[in-house]
């Protein structure tokens, strides 16, 4: 089955910061769209677009990312906090919109506000559709409630990707930053990738388990296990599929290797089963990408999508 990747690249202009389109015909071997160029640019907002989540509607498909460019920075004083400060007490509270019908012809892009003011920089958006309809966004975010403290998960829910509810949390662990949220059904049960940002100790993924997208989760800790054997400090951003289409437990976790800077970032290929939480490095080779994509969403999509996205001129499309 063949999958679309949503993402952006690694690199200090601001082409970097925009939308990136990748498919595969079946997750394992991927080509970017576009000779490698964005497809879509951001012009509004941090006239930057990160962290890209995207979900096939009954109208097409919405696509959401942090309205963010640390390619221009923030000009201007600081009083004394340093970028990432700056960002998560000042960033926006906005999100980048994008909807089409078809993947190839696309609304100009569109800010929606998720967060009221009391929020910071509204990072790294994902989304899930809710049981009894609608749809679950959710997002890392700090607040002035905490005195600008650990961020958390919060979520907001939709209807259209216009009107969205108040944010309420998710999943918060006082004792460190928790971002990068991205949740998967399995069986009846809500499968929440995480990263923990501990401060003065070492970063990594975790996966917690709920029995409805809005929580109450659960940490598996099989996963923490796992994840003892790669490398604290290096990891971000997850994603993932299932390639058997959930007919059992087995799933692709793609973690953004963000450790070293130049050509070594971008995604690596975990395999395991999501329910026990126990995965391992995948096996070299099994996974192919032409450059390092980063911190996106992978999407499945059908045959008939698949050759539409190979086939069609996307030249034109730079100015959406």
């Amino acid at each position: 089955m063949p999958y679309l990747f949503l993402h952006f690249r690694e690199k200090s202009t601001p082409d970097g910061e925009q939308v990136y389109f990748g498919v595969s015909p079946d997750g394992f071997r991927w080509e970017s769209l576009n000779g490698g160029a964005p497809l879509l640019w951001s012009y509004r907002g941090r006239l930057g677009t990160r962290d890209h989540a995207g979900i096939r509607t009954d109208d097409g498909f919405v696509i959401l990312s942090t309205d963010l460019s640390l390619s221009y920075h923030i000009r201007g004083d600081r009083g004394g906090e340093n970028l990432w400060q700056t960002l998560s007490r000042r960033g926006s509270r906005c999100l980048s919109k994008w909807t089409t019908p078809d993947l190839v012809n696309f609304s100009k892009q569109t800010l929606v506000e998720v967060a009221p003011e009391g929020f910071g920089c509204v990072w790294a958006p994902d989304i899930n559709r809710l049981p009894d309809g609608g749809y679950i966004v959710h997002f890392s975010a700090s607040n002035v409630d905490n005195g600008w403290g650990s961020k958390a998960i919060y979520y907001v829910t939709t209807s259209d990707f216009v009107s969205f509810s108040d944010p309420k949390p998710l999943y918060r662990d006082p004792s460190c930053d928790i971002i990068d949220s991205a949740m998967f059904e399995y069986k009846g049960g809500y499968y929440l990738f995480l990263k923990s940002a501990d401060a003065g100790r070492p970063s990594r993924p975790r996966l917690l388990r709920g029995d409805s997208p809005t929580g109450s989760f659960e940490p598996i800790p099989a996963f923490d296990l796992s994840m003892e054997k790669i490398e604290y400090n290096l990891y971000e951003g997850p994603t993932g599929f299932f390639p058997n289409g959930a007919s059992d437990g087995e799933f692709v976790l793609f973690l953004d290797y963000y450790g070293r800077p130049g050509p070594a970032q971008g995604y690596r290929a975990f395999v395991g089963d999501i329910e026990t939480g126990v995965f391992e490095p995948a096996k070299p080779g099994r996974f192919s990408f032409p450059y390092g994509y980063k911190h996106g969403t992978v999407i499945q999509i059908t045959d008939e999508e698949y050759a539409r996205l190979r086939e069609h001129d996307f030249s034109d499309k730079g100015w959406v």
